[in-house]
C-alpha cells in the first residue's frame, strides 16, 4: 500500500501528459561522445517501467521517477517542441519563419547536438536562428555548442538571448565554492550509485545529469525588464525577469500567438531547493512565490504551461491550478517559517513543526518533495534571516566534530556502550538517532568495524524510506563510501581539465579571485609577492600583491609605482589555455607565447603557495 494515503493514486494525468505528443524516440537513448564514452544513458532506467514498485523504494518516488523516463521528441503544441529524456533538463524548440529557436540547450554538447537530431529526422534541417538561456544554471546552456558555433553567433546568423547578468552568474557560483559543490554533489545526485532498485532512481526533477562537453557562447541579446518583447525569426516573445527566484538570473516567456507560456525553473512537478543540499547561496521564497504570481496576472492567457524540466500542462484551468499550486507551495513555506521562528523557534524545531502542506495543497502531487523538501527548505529560510546561529551560548562555541564525538563517546560509556545504545535504536525504529550515535563513534574511533556496519544499514534503510530523491542519494552514497572505505574513489568529483569556453566567460578580476581563495594563508604570510600581468588581448594590466598571507588582485598598477618583481606579458587567452591544462606556464614561456621580466623565481613560488581544492574529501568519516 502506499505510504502517503493523501495522494490520489488514480489519477494518471501526469503519466499522460509525460508522453502526449510523442513523435519519435531515441533506439537506443544512448549518446557517445567523439571518443566513444557514455554520456547519457536513459535505457539504463528501463527497469522503472518493468518492474513494480519493490520495499527499497518510496511508491511516490517511483511512481515519479518512471514518469520521467520519458525520452523523445514531442510535439506541445504546433510549431512547438520539445526533447525530453536525453538529459535532466528540456530542450524547446520552436519553428520559425526560416529556422526555429533552441530554448535551453541541456547540459552538454553531445547530447544537444543528438536531440536537435532527433527533431531534424522528423520535422526537417532547419537553422538555428536563435539560442535561449533561461536561466544562469549549467544543465541550460552548457551544451549550445551541439546547437551552434561561435562563427555563426559572430556572423549574425544566430542570436543568443539571455537574462540580465547572466553571464556574471553563469561562472561565479562555481569561482569560490566550486570544488566543494562538486564533491558534495556527488552525494546529492547519486553519481557514484549503481542505477536500481537499491541505488539511484532518480531524484524527481529528472534522472540524471549528462557527462559530456560543456561549452558557453555570451549572449548577444540581454533580456533587462519584464514586459521586453523580441521577434526571432518571426517568432514573437514577451519576456517576464524573475531574479533571484530558483536562480540568480533568471526569466520566463510568453509565446503570444500560440498561448504558450515557458516557465523556466520556476515551476516544476516536484518541490524546488530553496537551498540545494550540495550547497549554494539560500534563494529567496518570497520572492519565488511573488513572481509565480506576476506570471499569473501577466500571463493569464496561456493555454499550455511548459518548462525547464519535467512535462508540460494543457488547459487554461490546469495552468492556473499549476502555477497557483506551485506559488502557494513556495508562499507558505517561507510565511510559516518566517512566523514560527518569530515565536522563538529555531530552523530544525520549525521542519519538525512543518512536516505537510495543508488541506489540499498537501495532495498535490506537484508540490511532492521529490527534489527540495519541506524539511531543508524550512531550514535554509530559517538561515537567510538569521544564520547559522540559533541564539542558544552553548551552541556558540562547540567542539568540531572529531573533539565533540570523542567526548559523547566518552560521556556514554565507550564505544561499544554507544554502538549498544544505536542498535536498540534501530531496533525501536529511531534511525535518526541510531545514525547520531553511530555517526560520534565513528568520528571518535573511525576503525570501529561494527558501528561502521550499523551505520551502513540504519544509512540504507533511511535512504529507502524517502520519498526525496536527493535524501536517498544522500543517504545510499554515505552508505556505500563507509562500506568502500580506504578504496580509491574515481570519476565522481576528481580534478580535471576545466572548460576553456567557460574559462573565458570569467572576467580577469574573477580568474584572480579564484585563486585568492585557493592560497595557503600561513605559508603566504611568509612572503611578499609582486606580480604584473599585462594581457595583449585584452587591453588589461593587472597587479598580484601577496603580503600578509592574502592574495590581492589590483586593476592597474601597484600604488606608488612600486616596481613588480616579475612581469608576464601574454595574452588572456593563454591564461586560459594554462589554467585548463591544455599547457603549462613553462611550455608557454619556452614558445614564446608568455614573456616574462625580472625574477623567474617568482612565479614558481607564488604557484607554490596555491593549495589545489581536495575534491575528493571524506564526508561520513573524519
Amino acid at each position: 500500500m502506499p505510504s502517503t494515503p493523501e495522494l490520489d493514486w488514480d489519477d494518471t494525468t501526469d503519466q499522460a501528459g509525460a508522453i502526449r505528443g510523442l513523435i519519435d524516440k531515441l533506439e537506443p537513448c544512448v549518446v557517445r561522445n567523439e571518443a566513444g564514452r557514455v554520456v547519457w544513458d536513459n535505457d539504463r532506467w528501463d527497469f522503472l517501467n518493468k518492474d513494480d514498485c519493490p520495499d527499497t523504494v518510496h511508491p511516490s518516488l517511483w511512481r515519479q521517477s518512471r514518469i520521467n523516463t520519458a525520452q523523445g521528441l514531442f510535439e506541445v503544441v504546433p510549431g512547438v517542441y520539445q526533447v525530453r529524456g536525453l538529459d535532466v533538463s528540456n530542450m524547446t524548440i520552436i519553428e520559425g519563419d526560416t529556422g526555429v529557436v533552441v530554448v535551453d540547450p541541456l547540459t552538454s554538447k553531445e547530447v544537444a547536438a543528438e536531440a536537435l537530431g532527433l527533431y531534424a529526422r522528423n520535422r526537417g534541417e532547419r537553422p538555428v536562428k536563435a539560442v535561449i538561456y533561461t536561466h544562469s544554471h549549467g544543465d541550460h546552456f552548457g551544451g549550445v555548442l551541439g546547437v551552434t558555433t561561435k562563427e555563426a553567433v559572430e556572423a549574425g546568423d544566430c542570436e543568443v538571448v539571455a537574462p540580465d547578468a547572466f553571464m556574471h552568474h553563469a561562472v561565479s557560483e562555481n569561482i569560490f565554492a566550486g570544488p566543494a559543490m562538486l564533491r558534495r554533489a556527488v552525494y546529492m545526485y547519486g553519481r557514484s550509485l549503481p542505477v536500481g532498485a537499491d541505488g539511484s532512481v532518480g531524484f524527481g526533477l529528472g534522472q540524471a545529469l549528462s557527462t559530456g562537453t560543456v561549452g558557453l557562447i555570451p549572449p548577444t541579446v540581454s533580456i533587462t525588464g519584464t514586459g521586453q518583447e523580441l521577434v526571432l525569426d518571426g517568432v514573437r516573445l514577451v519576456f517576464q525577469l524573475t531574479p533571484d527566484t530558483e536562480a540568480p538570473s533568471e526569466m520566463n516567456f510568453y509565446l503570444p500567438d500560440r498561448h504558450v507560456l515557458l516557465i523556466a525553473e520556476n515551476v516544476n512537478h516536484s518541490l524546488h531547493n530553496v537551498l540545494t543540499l550540495r550547497g549554494a547561496q539560500v534563494r529567496d521564497a518570497h520572492a519565488w512565490a511573488s513572481y509565480i504570481t506576476e506570471s499569473i496576472q501577466l500571463f493569464d492567457e496561456a493555454e499550455v504551461l511548459m518548462g525547464s524540466h519535467n512535462w508540460p500542462t494543457w488547459g487554461k484551468d490546469e495552468v492556473i491550478r499549476m502555477l497557483t499550486e506551485q506559488r502557494d507551495a513556495y508562499a507558505y513555506l517561507h510565511d510559516q517559517t518566517v512566523r514560527l521562528m518569530n515565536q522563538g523557534l529555531t530552523g530544525p524545531e520549525i521542519a519538525e513543526e512543518i512536516q505537510a502542506f495543508p488541506g489540499e495543497l498537501g495532495k498535490a502531487w506537484s508540490v511532492r518533495g521529490y527534489y527540495g523538501s519541506l524539511s531543508h527548505n524550512v531550514k535554509a529560510v530559517y538561515q537567510r534571516y538569521m544564520g547559522w546561529y540559533d541564539g542558544n551560548p552553548s551552541h556558540l562555541w562547540q567542539h568540531p566534530p572529531v573533539e565533540q564525538a570523542k567526548r559523547y563517546v566518552a560521556a556514554i560509556g565507550g564505544a561499544d556502550a554507544t554502538v549498544d545504545s544505536a542498535r536498540e535504536a534501530v531496533e525501536s525504529g529511531d534511525l535518526r538517532w541510531a545514525a547520531e550515535l553511530l555517526n560520534h563513534v565513528l568520528f571518535a574511533e573511525p576503525e570501529h568495524a561494527t558501528a561502521r556496519e550499523l551505520q551502513i544499514a540504519t544509512y540504507e534503510q533511511l535512504g529507502f524510506a524517502q520519498e526525496n530523491g536527493t535524501w536517498r542519494n544522500i543517504y545510499l552514497t554515505g552508505a556505500k563510501e563507509l562500506r568502500e572505505a580506504g578504496q580509491e574513489r574515481r570519476g565522481t568529483g576528481a580534478p580535471g581539465k576545466e572548460s576553456v569556453d567557460m574559462l573565458a566567460a570569467l572576467a580577469t578580476g574573477q580568474i584572480f579571485d579564484s585563486m585568492a581563495v585557493r592560497l595557503d594563508g600561513p605559508r603566504a604570510a611568509a612572503h611578499r609577492l609582486l606580480l604584473r600581468w599585462e594581457f595583449s588581448d585584452t587591453d588589461e594590466i593587472w597587479t598580484l600583491l601577496v603580503g600578509n598571507g592574502v592574495l590581492t588582485p589590483m586593476r592597474g598598477d601597484a600604488p606608488r609605482a612600486e616596481a613588480p618583481q616579475l612581469t608576464l606579458r601574454l595574452e588572456r587567452t593563454m591564461l586560459d589555455r594554462i589554467l585548463a591544462q591544455r599547457t603549462s606556464f613553462p611550455e608557454a614561456i619556452g614558445s614564446g607565447a608568455v614573456t616574462v621580466e625580472g625574477d623567474i623565481t617568482v612565479l614558481a613560488t607564488f604557484h607554490g603557495l596555491l593549495e589545489k581544492p581536495r575534491r575528493n574529501f571524506p564526508i561520513v568519516l573524519p
